[in-house]
């Protein structure tokens, strides 16, 4: 209705009425007059948590519950090396500044400083041992920087600033020798100092155990292939970690991924976060994420975000992927109980799972690439809503499974990338906000404001005051006077108004 139409209009009804009003629609732009600012609060419901718990933790592998009476030291200075405080049952080779190390006994640290262009610190122990780097650098021309060819726990104490970088061919050898910090068994790294590594042959750190990260910042700048890669299991405690590499960014290659806390920063090739084997059904490659801050971005086709091969848990953390395959992908389950996540994919799914979804908490914004890729996928599996609030943007989108979701969902149709959408009740209360990076032509919404046979409103917003936000996804901020997309009226636990949903692509 014209504007000067309705005026005349209302000033007939006057007659009768005492006032009349828009309801809060305006005439030409649809836009919706907000008496007051809207809040934007992005409310996550939390349903019972399913998946994994576990957290990896062990006492042994807490550096406080093991003595060590003996320091011995290792000096490294350009093409030579020294060692003192030397103790009966450890013998030390020194050639140039090439340095072995073999021990026979408990309770023996090691401290290492100084620097070599071209030698290597190489360590044979029937026990577990410290290990601290201390303002040391090492560069070997022909092998790993530091070798260690014991099963045995390492404990290693990052104090300062440490370089390593390993050859871009190595010696011929019947040992081990894969990466450019190698150990036969477990690797636990504490302190406070900082470790840079140069991985030009292999892997940047590689352990044929698993390895534990608990504190300290390691900034792998360069790998040829993994950043870190180890055999059983990867435990990342906290720490700071800044991964370059050519395949992937942390890789349990026959184990799991436990991240506990953190901050891992990881642009990669391949894949980000993955527990790869799927050919021993003895093993279970899973992950589970009980917090951190986690930013992964793939560059190589095929490269995925955090991929499992069997479940993959979140129950808390701030995660962003961006990813050219999936962002995130598990090939049996996928549960998320918490966290604040955005998975992009550029090419595939934001969320994919080959087997069943479950989110029961958290906050998520997954978006996929055209069609038939999803915001969030599990094929014809059953997808499971309980809590938390949903965002899919892409293609299309699997259905919410009515028979055993409590929190209702709505598809509808697609929007423009760049644009801030909100979606309001009918108090103009918001109930979430986001901003796509990449068109779609399917969204699907869930939240703990739906309610059945209620009606709401899906709103553009020109811009966020005071906006708090997470790539894309607005976890606060003020905003006025919206522009009314579409209403749409929640008639079942899963509404489908608009948008195609579908299997989708495994």
């Amino acid at each position: 209705m014209k504007a000067k139409t309705y005026f005349y209009f209302c000033l007939f009804l006057g007659v009768f009425t005492i006032s009349c009003s828009k309801d809060n629609d305006s005439d030409d732009d649809d836009t919706i007059t907000t008496d007051n600012p809207v809040t934007i609060s992005a409310t996550a419901a939390k349903g019972t948590a399913e998946g994994s718990s576990e957290t990896g933790a062990d006492d042994d592998d807490i550096l406080a519950n093991s003595t060590f009476s003996s320091t011995v030291k290792i000096i490294f200075n350009g093409t030579s090396a020294t060692a003192e405080n030397e103790v009966a049952g450890v013998t030390i080779a020194i050639s140039g500044a090439d340095v072995t190390v073999t021990s026979s006994v408990a309770e023996v640290a090691y401290e290492v400083i100084g620097s070599t262009t071209d030698g290597m610190l190489k360590i044979y122990s029937d026990k577990k041992y410290k290990l601290t780097l201390s303002d040391v650098s090492i560069k070997n021309n022909d092998g790993p920087a530091i070798n260690i060819q014991s099963g045995k726990r390492a404990f290693i104490v990052v104090s300062g600033t440490n370089t390593l970088e390993d050859g871009t061919t190595y010696a011929t050898s019947t040992e081990d020798q894969k990466g450019t910090f190698f150990s036969e068994g477990q690797l636990i790294f504490s302190g406070s100092g900082t470790l840079n590594i140069v991985g030009n042959n292999k892997h940047a750190i590689v352990s044929d155990d698993y390895i534990r990260v608990q504190s300290g910042t390691i900034n792998i700048t360069k790998a040829s292939s993994d950043g870190i890669h180890a055999n059983d299991a990867v435990y990342i405690d906290g720490g700071t970690l800044n991964i370059n590499a050519s395949s992937d960014g942390i890789e349990a290659e026959e184990g799991h991924i436990i991240i506990n806390d953190g901050t891992i920063t990881a642009t990669v090739a391949d894949d980000g976060i993955v527990a790869s084997y799927d050919t021993d059904d003895t093993i279970d490659p899973y992950v589970v994420i009980n917090g951190g801050t986690i930013n992964v971005t793939t560059t190589g086709e095929g490269g995925e975000g955090i991929e499992s091969k069997s479940t993959l848990t979140i129950n808390d953390g701030e995660i962003y992927i961006k990813a050219v395959d999936d962002a995130i992908n598990a090939g049996d389950a996928i549960y998320i109980n918490g966290g604040t996540i955005v998975a992009y994919s550029t090419t595939n799914d934001g969320i994919d799972s080959n087997g069943t979804l479950t989110v029961t908490g958290g906050k998520i914004f997954a978006i996929g690439a055209k069609s038939p890729e999803e915001g969030f996928d599990c094929d014809s599996n059953t997808f499971k809503i309980t809590g938390g609030l949903l965002i899919g943007a892409g293609g299309a989108t699997s259905s919410p499974t009515a028979s055993v979701s409590t929190q209702a969902s709505a598809i509808l149709d697609g929007g423009n990338s760049g644009t801030i959408y909100s979606v309001l009740n009918s108090d103009n209360a918001e109930v979430m906000t986001f901003k796509s990076p990449a068109s779609f032509t399917t969204l699907l919404l869930s939240g703990s404001a739906f309610s059945s046979g209620k009606t709401y409103k899906l709103v553009t917003v020109s811009s966020v005051s005071n906006a708090t936000e997470f790539n894309g996804l607005y976890l606060g901020g003020t905003f006025s006077n919206p522009t009314l997309s579409s209403s749409f009226t929640l008639t079942s636990m899963v509404t489908k108004i608009g948008g195609s949903t579908g299997p989708g692509r495994q």
